[in-house]
């Protein structure tokens, strides 16, 4: 046992070159979760992060030598929010990186450089968690894949070496968790179910090796949890490799070096305290309102609207928007009515770039190639009276 001295300890991930994890735990029952980190050769551990009243869980080894972590946080009237932090390996210069009303957990590298993270909306209402994508500095946040109305996610998502997305998913009718994939091109579109044609449930999954995964299943409700080997050619349970008369076994974690995922450039620049983000065509979308046409956007903040904004005959926008601040947006017709909308809860780091197209769900849509009218006009605030930035400068 690695963790004897811990009244608790979870979520370990292991280092790129295999020789140390990061995980949280309690040292004591009704201590505060930090992050620690333990050297697998001589299995020392030091203490990450010293929080003294919010938890800390789920902390994730960064492509930069950083590293990623769930802190709980209370954002603007959310509370019991677990955003995204990254501090370096000694604890020292702490950043949060997310700032909408969701609550982040087990999050995880993907080989391209980005992080892929369980995120859940708490605010207004509580809604099924999702899988976003996001860089490691918090930019370029989007939609990875939603299951559809009834279905839950119920683990992290981890990539093969066959570019697919492996999790635990079960849905209202039966409450049943199974394995399924989704490609990482086309998540939405994709997915596939291991395991309905075997009965009881798993917990979680791990890539193995070539047409073998690492998987925790019980045949019942029952039963306790054991770790087995799964056959992705037969779709098949294979041998037990691990099991404990009295506890459930919950989570595996393959201990060796791995390929370091791409460090991708950081976008953000603290010398400014907003954003730009340009959308084509606030009509272009797959909504069934056809007909109706939206001439301006709202700008929804957490308590109150933060601009409203007309568009351009083409349906464009431009806008510089406070950053590190949470807003959805809502498209609004000539008489006031909401076409659109709201959207999902987004936020813009210092200095960070964001397009998109339209207002709509099936992102393999693309417009026509042309250059919108906003974009020949300078950016409107939002609000109004943003400060000036502490360096005058167009980025």
């Amino acid at each position: 046992m690695l963790t004897k001295d811990f009244f608790s300890a979870c979520a370990p991930q292991v280092s790129f070159d295999g020789k140390s994890i990061v995980f949280a735990g309690q040292r004591n029952e009704k201590d505060i979760w930090q992050i620690f980190e333990m050297n697998l050769e001589n299995q020392k551990v030091h203490q990450v992060t010293t929080s003294t009243k919010e938890n800390c869980t789920d902390p994730l080894y960064l492509p930069d030598g950083r590293l990623l972590f769930s802190k709980l946080t209370d954002i603007a009237q959310t509370s019991n929010v677990y955003a995204l932090f990254s501090c370096n390996k000694d604890g020292s210069k702490i950043s949060q990186i997310t700032f909408s009303p969701n609550a982040y957990f087990a999050s995880r590298m993907l080989k391209d450089g980005r992080v892929l993270t369980f995120s859940q909306e708490l605010f207004p209402i509580q809604k099924n968690a999702v899988f976003l994508v996001l860089r490691p500095d918090g930019t370029k946040e989007r939609l990875f894949y939603k299951g559809i109305k009834g279905s839950y996610i119920r683990s992290s998502g981890k990539e093969t070496e066959n570019g697919k997305i492996l999790f635990i998913e079960s849905n209202d009718r039966n409450k049943k968790r199974n394995i399924c994939a989704v490609n990482y091109n086309n998540p939405v579109e994709s997915k596939t179910n291991l395991t309905k044609e075997i009965e009881g449930d798993f917990y979680a999954v791990s890539p193995w090796r070539k047409d073998s995964l690492l998987v925790t299943y019980r045949s019942s409700k029952n039963n306790l949890f054991k770790l087995y080997s799964f056959n992705t050619k037969s779709n098949s349970l294979g041998k037990v490799f691990y099991e404990d008369a009295k506890y459930n076994t919950i989570d595996a974690v393959i201990i060796k070096k791995h390929q370091r995922p791409r460090k991708l450039p950081s976008e953000v620049n603290l010398k400014f305290n907003s954003g730009l983000m340009l959308c084509q065509d606030i009509n272009f979308t797959d909504s069934l309102q056809v007909g109706l046409k939206a001439n301006k956007v709202e700008v929804l903040g957490i308590d109150k609207t933060l601009r409203t904004v007309n568009v351009e005959k083409d349906g464009s926008f431009y806008i510089k928007i406070i950053a590190d601040t949470p807003f959805r947006l809502q498209t609004i017709g000539k008489n006031g009515q909401v076409v659109n909308g709201p959207s999902n809860w987004m936020y813009m780091r210092p200095g960070e770039r964001r397009g998109c197209v339209g207002c709509h769900e099936n992102r393999e849509q693309v417009p026509e190639n042309r250059q919108p009218l906003s974009v020949q006009k300078g950016p409107i605030q939002v609000p109004e009276n943003i400060k000036k930035e502490t360096k005058k400068k167009e980025y």
